[in-house]
């Protein structure tokens, strides 16, 4: 790696068609008239500010933090139908859910989601008996139209091979299924971009503190820019809360007296350091209702998930030493001892998922989206995952062209006009563009490019990997790793500085790429990410 001395002369010249600075930016929100101001720029926001913008409406979207830099960055990072759900009889939602991730992966974003095979080992005294998960697995693949394949039982010798971590003791069999998978922070950046590319105008690190009004209406927020605590306002025919487990923070800004209208429930996972491949996710039953995963992911082993209710501060949630014992103990009823040491955890990680106010227990709880109109005419929207985000963002839009006087919907396309299968930014397929890379680097003077950071720009940022070598190809320096174990070079933390909102170190180490998550943000390497943030062409 280079010194930290080098650091001056890297990736100072302006990145071409780079975003607005910031001050440019808060002048752009506070000197115009929005028809919606989103608040929350996480699954739900993104997607609506994406699907407004397409529809003609002029956008403003905000995020106290980083752009999905809470729950939506803490998600299990697949996109799946959902076979839990058959085992309570939804079938239409699983058919729903299949059409939405193939169209994922096929049209909209198979530079970023990928398939993925799991494996439903079946072990002797467990919750289901193979002949059931195997009935199970072939009736969620039917629901997919056999677009993935049929969904099968399997030896436990070819899952074993396969995944040379599965325990065998008391395996009586495995069943097949696929799903896909992706990264959920690189998948809201491109849906931030997206939303750009379609006239939205965005801000992250600004942080609402007071609403506007106007006879009584929201018309508008109050913010104060965390970054160096300038404060500025903006206007908007209609505001929408998007603040996920904050939802209901945002609505006592509205209305004082408003009561709960979500709960939430915890999610911690682990990321760990892979001793051996896995060419499959794990899916393994732990009762009858939950299923624990081990899943290959970045190169490392991501384990989880637990589902506890959370009663807490949102910005106070993390992974604890009891998530991190139930996540290991959980995880061995099907993965070996040796793959599951301490000494191989490089990240704990937790989000929170909200989920309708309703008795019961979280782990019963609907899965699905919360709206609600305040006093004010503020609109509130929480819950959603990122298989259906787009649909969630299609059905928030029908409900504003449904609201009363219709302001609205006048000047939006109708939502059925909207190309219902419109690309994110980048589009393209990721073999392509990995060749493609390698062979243009050997047509440049200088180094040719690693194979390994040709296949992760490619994965990662589809044909826009095409801009981070133009940089390689104006400053060398930039083709440096950051990390000597990883494939990530100096020119996406340029990238991600002028293309994609990332003000703060964490904002490139932990979304923009994992280094963080793979346990490689060294000290020197975050020191050098500050620096060349600093150095942001004014």
């Amino acid at each position: 790696m280079n010194t930290l001395q080098s650091v001056p002369t890297l990736g100072t010249r302006p990145a071409a068609g780079g975003n607005p600075s910031r001050a440019e930016t808060r002048g752009l929100l506070a000197n115009a008239t929005y028809d919606l101001l989103v608040i929350g720029g996480g699954i739900l926001g993104t997607s609506v500010a994406w699907h407004a913008a397409q529809s003609g409406l002029r956008v403003a979207m905000v995020d106290a933090g980083d752009f999905a830099g809470a729950t939506s960055s803490a998600s299990s990072k697949l996109v799946h139908g959902g076979l839990r759900y058959l085992q309570t009889g939804a079938v239409k939602l699983v058919a729903e859910n299949h059409f939405e991730r193939r169209v994922l992966a096929k049209d909209v974003a198979p530079h970023l989601v990928n398939p993925l095979t799991f494996y439903l080992p079946v072990y002797k005294g467990g919750p289901h008996g193979a002949a059931k998960l195997g009935a199970g697995v072939f009736a969620y693949s039917a629901l997919s139209a056999f677009g993935d394949g049929v969904g099968r039982l399997i030896s436990p010798s070819r899952a074993a091979a396969d995944n040379p971590g599965l325990r065998t003791d008391g395996l009586r069999a495995v069943a097949l299924y696929r799903d896909h998978q992706m990264n959920d922070s690189r998948m809201a950046v491109m849906t931030v971009r997206a939303a750009v590319d379609s006239g939205a105008v965005v801000l992250n690190h600004a942080e609402v503190v007071g609403l506007r009004r106007t006879c009584g209406r929201v018309t508008g927020a109050e913010l104060r820019d965390r970054t160096d605590g300038s404060e500025f306002g903006v206007d908007a025919r209609l505001v929408l809360n998007a603040t996920g487990p904050w939802v209901d923070h945002l609505r006592r800004l509205e209305d004082k007296g408003a009561a709960p209208s979500v709960r939430l429930s915890k999610g911690a996972h682990l990321v760990l350091r892979r001793r051996s491949p896995w060419r499959a996710a794990m899916a393994t039953p732990i009762d009858k209702y939950r299923i624990t995963f081990a899943l290959p992911w970045e190169d490392q082993l991501l384990l989880g998930t637990t589902d506890e209710a959370y009663e807490g501060d949102p910005a106070d949630v993390s992974a604890t030493e009891a998530d991190i014992d139930q996540i290991l103990d959980e995880a061995a009823f099907s993965v070996r001892d040796e793959h599951l040491s301490r000494d191989l955890i490089t990240y704990a990680f937790a989000g929170l998922r909200v989920l309708p106010g309703g008795p019961g227990g979280v782990t019963a709880a609907k899965r699905e989206t919360v709206v609600s109109e305040g006093i004010g005419g503020m609109l509130s929207v929480a819950g959603g995952k990122w298989t259906t985000y787009r649909h969630i963002g299609r059905a928030v839009m029908n409900k504003l062209a449904k609201l009363p006087g219709g302001s609205l919907a006048q000047d939006m396309e109708p939502v059925r006009e909207l190309v219902r299968r419109t690309p994110l930014p980048g589009i393209s397929n990721p073999n392509a563009v990995a060749h493609r890379l390698l062979v243009d680097r050997e047509r440049e003077p200088g180094p040719r490019m690693d194979p390994m950071t040709a296949r992760h720009l490619a994965t990662h940022y589809g044909s826009l990997a095409f801009d981070i070598a133009r940089l390689v190809n104006e400053d060398p320096a930039l083709g440096e790793r950051i990390h000597p174990d990883g494939p990530e070079i100096w020119a996406q933390v340029v990238h991600a500085r002028d293309h994609e909102w990332a003000e703060t170190v964490d904002d490139v180490l932990r979304r923009r790429t994992t280094l963080t998550i793979r346990g490689l943000d060294t000290d020197e390497v975050r020191e050098r990410v500050g620096m060349l943030l600093a150095q942001r062409p004014a």
